[in-house]
């Protein structure tokens, strides 16, 4: 009987979906020590004891997700809920918040090495995401007509990605999307492949992510960008540009797509241009009037 229990546990382990919160960062794991039930001392020993978990969690058959640990998060969350944030199980609670309420990436056996930028792009994609809609959220509505400038920028920002999609040449598309804000530059990335009837396929949370921060580019007129880089077989890749005017996109010329793609964005300085891409004047992007946009 004892024996029949024990294979039921293991067959429902294999039932049981987890997260695990992980100490991605070695500040932040500096921080954790802190408290005395967190009984790690070497981040780099805390990853590969972290990773041979993982591995056994897997091998059981179970799945797996991380998300990211952050101690102030936790710290505010402890203090909220009157948890003692010096005990393992306060630190399962949060983990388990993390669970349903930020970002996680699925462990799929791959090495943490290779997992732990993607689980940090996710939560930079998610704090962009969440920074840029409270940007639209606060700005109200327009003393002329009463509009909410967000929502009216979010219109317009939609029907100008609509716009890009259908002007852009056949092949597989990556936008990316740059507005300067207060404390740094917003950044959105869109992936649009094509069926084989010529339709975009668009990952929907990408979709929305750009769209926001288009948005807040538009609501706050903000010297905005976008570049799109088409991959097509047998071609060159052609990297296009246009920069935000108002509401509307202006075409970037090839010489200035170049001086753009070939400027390292945080020193200045040039960066070698790429073998096998083409840079290309944008076309025209709708037409020279903003249709269905907000003036304020």
């Amino acid at each position: 009987m004892a024996r029949t229990h024990t294979t039921m546990r293991r067959a429902l382990r294999r039932e049981v979906a987890g997260t695990i919160g992980l100490l991605a960062d070695e500040d932040d794991f500096a921080a954790m020590r802190r408290y005395r039930t967190f009984t790690f001392d070497d981040h780099t020993t805390y990853l590969r004891q972290a990773e041979g978990l993982l591995r056994s969690l897997a091998s059981d058959g179970g799945h797996t997700a991380i998300a990211l640990f952050d101690p102030e998060e936790y710290a505010e969350y402890c203090a909220e809920t009157g948890l003692d944030p010096d005990a393992p199980a306060s630190r399962t609670r949060f983990t388990a918040e993390l669970a349903t309420t930020g970002p996680t990436v699925p462990y799929d056996g791959q090495p943490l090495a290779e997992l732990l930028p993607d689980l940090v792009d996710e939560a930079v994609r998610r704090a962009t995401w969440e920074y840029a809609t409270m940007l639209l959220a606060r700005l109200g509505s327009c003393a002329v007509c009463g509009d909410d400038i967000g929502r009216a920028a979010f219109n317009r920002a939609s029907d100008l990605l609509v716009q890009l999609l259908d002007t852009s040449s056949p092949g597989t598309r990556h936008l990316v999307c740059s507005v300067p804000a207060a404390q740094e530059t917003l950044l959105a990335a869109l992936h649009a492949a094509q069926d084989t009837e010529g339709n975009a396929e668009l990952d929907e949370t990408e979709a929305l992510e750009f769209t926001t921060v288009l948005a807040v580019g538009i609501a706050t007129h903000s010297a905005a960008g976008v570049v799109m880089r088409t991959t097509a077989d047998g071609k060159h890749d052609r990297v296009q540009g246009w920069r935000l005017h108002g509401e509307r996109l202006l075409p970037l010329t090839a010489a200035e797509v170049f001086d753009a793609y070939c400027t390292d964005a945080v020193s200045g300085d040039l960066v070698a241009p790429e073998s096998g891409v083409d840079y290309c004047a944008a076309p025209i992007v709708g037409d020279d009037h903003p249709g269905g946009g907000h003036r304020h």
